[in-house]
């Protein structure tokens, strides 16, 4: 794939694709099958001589076509159950940070207005923007951030984000 492109895709988009993909296969597969089975079924009821080997022919492809659409169903419904899975761990991994975001806060004490505001700067928001959504003055959000800072024994922004991306990419082994 292009690099200009992926960072236009989302990480679900390959695995979407590909389902579409397989579903249309299955699609334009089962119309071929469909068309030799007809064929085949028509030359039985016209008593056609083109001879036996056409037949044979014939019934072979759409007995392929037919054993392909079979694989391509089950390749399909692996796929999705595959999908339907990650996106069950991402939901639980969204839910376990948030009892490992909840945990750190109690640990350290912090007040209902300073996890509001650690909450937003885990969202990412900057201390204006922290400001204007909680209705608060810029000073007393900066005093808010450098007290969460000081509870949890980081230098600043960047240390306390690093702090539960850690706790993201720790094994749980």
């Amino acid at each position: 794939m292009t690099t200009w492109l992926r960072p236009l895709m989302r990480p679900g988009d390959a695995d979407e694709r590909r389902a579409a993909i397989l579903a249309w296969m299955i699609v334009l597969q089962a119309l071929c099958a469909l068309f030799f089975i007809g064929d085949v079924l028509a030359d039985l009821r016209a008593g056609d001589n083109d001879g036996p080997t056409h037949l044979w022919l014939e019934g072979g492809v759409a007995l392929v076509l037919c054993t392909g659409l079979g694989v391509l169903i089950y390749e399909l419904r692996q796929l999705l159950l595959r999908m339907e899975r990650v996106t069950t761990g991402l939901r639980a991994a969204r839910g376990e940070m948030a009892v490992v975001i909840e945990g750190f806060f109690a640990d350290w004490g912090l007040t209902p207005a300073e996890r509001d505001v650690a909450l937003m700067i885990l969202k990412g928001l900057d201390n204006d923007s922290i400001a204007t959504v909680r209705g608060r003055a810029a000073g007393t959000v900066r005093a808010q951030s450098a007290a969460i800072y000081a509870k949890a024994g980081v230098d600043g922004r960047t240390q306390f984000l690093s702090l539960f991306m850690e706790e993201l990419l720790v094994d749980p082994e």
